[in-house]
């Protein structure tokens, strides 16, 4: 199987659903002359043309309306924020159109309409550009949320988020478009809303998607020395949210650490382990574990931008808690 980088993946996905559907297209910053501010669009204008890549300006209220007026009359835009950080100023149009419009028409306008582009903590950006916003978009109605941790599930994954026919927001992460990983040559895809078993164990269950999926497996390889078979959970899709393969785990497991690099107050993080902790209540051996990035704006400082989000270390001492080895 060929080994392909994480933004490769996604450009794949791109390409082959843009090949096969002519209402699909990419709008975004540098998305098009540029290639995309990361690469992920190498090669699409030269392609499709720039009536289907089209660069724009640095307006993501205004070039996000856009395509959620066109997912509206049937086209099938993909939205490139540079990074989520700016596509805050983008809110009003997702939270209040690109979200309620199927709702607020019965059902009678479509919204097929990605949005996508780098999520969460990077390196040195600081306090007002390296934040896991994934709980924003989570707490709405009407959006669907995405967050894949491997090129086989970013390709597969977006190519049913174009598909979709609701607005879908598909997070990615600075620190991973360069991670590698086998994607098959020949077309699939991954639905929406299935969670995945990434390692087979009976101790504790680890839930987790995104980045931190390889925090999480390099925890699990440091607890096995101690003889501690972890059970991995990726959720990939954050909502709709696979409760079920969650408590399978869990009902197999009896504890449960949930790992997430937003921040604790209302984040996914905390709503998962929430339910677990509701609705596995008579299965657990023990309390449920949350790490999480601190509650404090991002330190531009490398330690201390270390030292707040999740680690290798805080998971494996959250995971020793939850067996009673400490």
């Amino acid at each position: 199987m060929p080994i392909v980088t994480f933004r490769d993946a996604l450009r794949d996905a791109m390409d082959e659903e843009m090949a096969r559907d002519d209402g699909v297209f990419l709008m975004g910053e540098e998305v098009g002359e540029y290639n995309g501010a990361y690469k992920v669009s190498k090669g699409l204008l030269d392609k499709y043309g720039p009536e289907r890549v089209i660069d724009t300006p640095i307006t993501e209220l205004g070039f996000t309306g856009v395509c959620v007026g066109a997912a509206m009359v049937g086209l099938r835009p993909i939205v490139e924020w540079m990074t989520f950080n700016f596509g805050i100023l983008a809110l009003d149009q997702v939270i209040n159109n690109a979200a309620k419009m199927r709702y607020m028409s019965g059902g009678q306008v479509a919204m097929p309409l990605v949005i996508r582009g780098p999520n969460g903590p990077a390196e040195y950006l600081s306090s007002q550009h390296s934040q896991a916003l994934q709980s924003l978009f989570a707490h709405v109605p009407g959006l669907k949320v995405v967050a894949p941790a491997t090129p086989y599930d970013a390709k597969g994954l977006l190519k049913s988020a174009i598909r979709d026919d609701n607005t879908v927001i598909f997070l990615e992460a600075e620190l991973m478009y360069s991670w590698k990983g086998e994607v098959p040559a020949e077309e699939y895809l991954v639905p929406l809303g299935e969670a995945e078993v990434k390692r087979e164990g009976g101790d504790v269950t680890l839930v987790t998607y995104s980045k931190p999926l390889r925090v999480v497996e390099e925890a699990a390889s440091e607890l096995e020395k101690a003889g501690v078979q972890c059970e991995i959970v990726d959720l990939r899709t954050l909502k709709p949210l696979d409760e079920r393969t969650v408590y399978a785990s869990v009902q197999k497991t009896n504890r449960c650490v949930v790992v997430d690099e937003s921040w604790p107050f209302a984040g996914v993080g905390s709503h998962v382990a929430w339910l677990v902790s509701r609705n596995c209540f008579d299965l657990l051996d023990a309390p449920v574990e949350l790490v999480c990035s601190e509650d404090v704006p991002m330190p531009y400082n490398h330690g201390l931008e270390l030292a707040v989000q999740p680690s290798v270390d805080k998971v494996v001492q959250a995971a020793r808690r939850v067996l009673y080895m400490e």
